[in-house]
Order: C-alpha cells, then structure tokens, then sequence
C-alpha cells in the first residue's frame, strides 16, 4: 500500500530525463572590478554610500535563482535512479560511477553524484572511493525488520482513524487506492511504488502527525527496493498488494472496524514473508 501517481508521464525515465535536464547555459555574470569602484566612487559623490552598502546592482542577480535550477535537475535524477532501483535497473551488489550514469541520463557527472549521496543517506547505495556506488544488497531479514517497523508504527494509527474519520473524508481517497491497482495491472513497479506510498501518506496524513508520515514514508520507501537475489517484485504480488488498498479503503467507507483490523494486520504480515 504505497506515495505517487500511477500515470507514466509522472515518472522520470532514462529517456526523460535526458531531455528535459540537459545542463542550461546558466552563467552567473561578475562585474569587472573597474566598474565596481567606479560605482563605489559614484555612490560616494552623491553621499549614499551607507545605504547602497546593502543594496544588490543589476548585474548581480541573486545566487539562489542558479540553485533552484539546480536543484530540480538534481531531484528529477534522484526520482530517476529511486525508479531504477525499484525496476532492478540498478543491480544489487552492482557499482555505478557517476559520469556513466550522467551520460546514461544526458546530465553531467555532478547532480548524479549528489542524488547519490543521497540515496547513500537513505542506505540504497554505499560509497566505493574512485570508483562509484554500490547498490546495497538486503535480505528477506532486512524486509522483515522494516515490515515490522512500519506495523509498530501504522497499524494502531490506521486503527484509530478507522474509529474516527467519517466515510466521505476515506471516499476522497478511492482515486489513490485505485491508481495502485493500474500500476499493478501493467507490472509498473516504480509507478506501483509511488501511488503506495502516496496511498498510505494520504492515510496517514489523517491523523496529523507530520513527523509520523515522515517516518513512515522513510521507512515505506527503504522496504521497496529489491532483494539482492530477487531483484523485482512479480506482478502478482503488485496486485495482490493492491486489491488490498481497495478492499481496507471499502471497509473503512462501511465503518467495519473487523475488517479493517483484519486488513491491516493481514497487509503487514503479508509484507514480512
């Protein structure tokens, strides 16, 4: 049960992103000394030179324009790899440099090597020194940890909520619930992976805890990635995973709490094997 869309135009591609992040000509241009202290001089002439201190000249545009372009290069490549890691592109055990990479997208080597570090934060890869990152190798122990993790922190919230939030505001998420189920239908791991995600943050998101939906969020993106010697989930699982979206979002609209709790416990005890 899983954050994201299921539409394909929403995921970042190899392809994608090697069109729509191709580095611009972006330039930061620098005044020439001469004419800095020929504006200093000026300034002084005219008995502003207190109040032109902290002022910004037209040819000094601000630095953070530069590093909002860069950082949407850097997160559509970071979506980009998080896809590829989901759909076995990126192997378990495997190492990957950044300039391949780079070129494998049509970006250069540096916003590659910062979504990697990155993804190193979260624990998907490990830093090799002068040669790249390796993509971590987990075992079913690993899931299983994290599946019960999740369950200590999910489980008794979705049940609380089930005793709380009026049917209209679950009826509001059926769009969610089903995105899973097309993504599921069509064995489109990574777009599975974000409308999961997306499915059981909006969930979540209910009881107001912006902490706790961080923190499951984490821990719900680190339990996607794929075995070392099962590299991508079967279709089948995809859609048994999703029909269980629809069948708690059904009994949740109904009020039965049996069910939900039946649902729920099921859902995450399915997770573990």
């Amino acid at each position: 049960m899983e954050q994201g869309s299921a539409r394909e135009q929403a995921r970042p591609t190899y392809a994608s992103v090697a069109s729509a992040t191709a580095p611009a000509a972006v330039r930061v241009p620098e005044q020439p000394r001469g004419e800095q202290a020929c504006g200093a001089e000026t300034r002084r002439e005219q008995g502003g030179t207190d109040q032109a201190r902290g002022e910004h000249t037209h040819s000094e545009p601000p630095a953070r324009r530069v590093a909002v372009q860069r950082h949407s290069v850097r997160g559509q490549i970071l979506d980009a790899l998080r896809a590829a890691l989901v759909d076995g592109q990126l192997v378990p055990g495997q190492v990957y440099s950044a300039p391949a990479l780079g070129a494998r997208f049509g970006v250069s080597a540096t916003p590659v090597r910062e979504a990697m570090q990155q993804l190193a934060i979260e624990g998907a890869v490990e830093v090799v020194p002068n040669r790249g990152f390796r993509v971590s190798q987990r075992g079913p122990h690993e899931l299983a940890e994290l599946a019960e993790v999740r369950a200590l922190i999910e489980v008794p919230v979705m049940l609380r909520l089930a005793r709380t939030v009026p049917p209209a505001r679950w009826c509001a998420l059926r769009p969610l619930a089903d995105a899973t189920v097309t993504a599921a239908a069509v064995g489109d791991r990574a777009s599975y992976a974000e409308s999961d995600r997306a499915f059981h943050g909006a969930v979540l998101a209910l009881c107001g805890n912006e902490q706790l939906v961080m923190v499951a969020d984490d821990l719900h993106r680190r339990s996607q990635w794929p075995l070392g010697n099962n590299p991508v989930s079967r279709r089948a699982d995809l859609l048994a995973d999703a029909v269980e979206h629809t069948a708690l979002l059904d009994a949740l609209i109904a009020q039965d709490l049996t069910v939900v709790q039946s649902l729920v416990r099921e859902h995450f005890t399915g997770a573990e094997s």
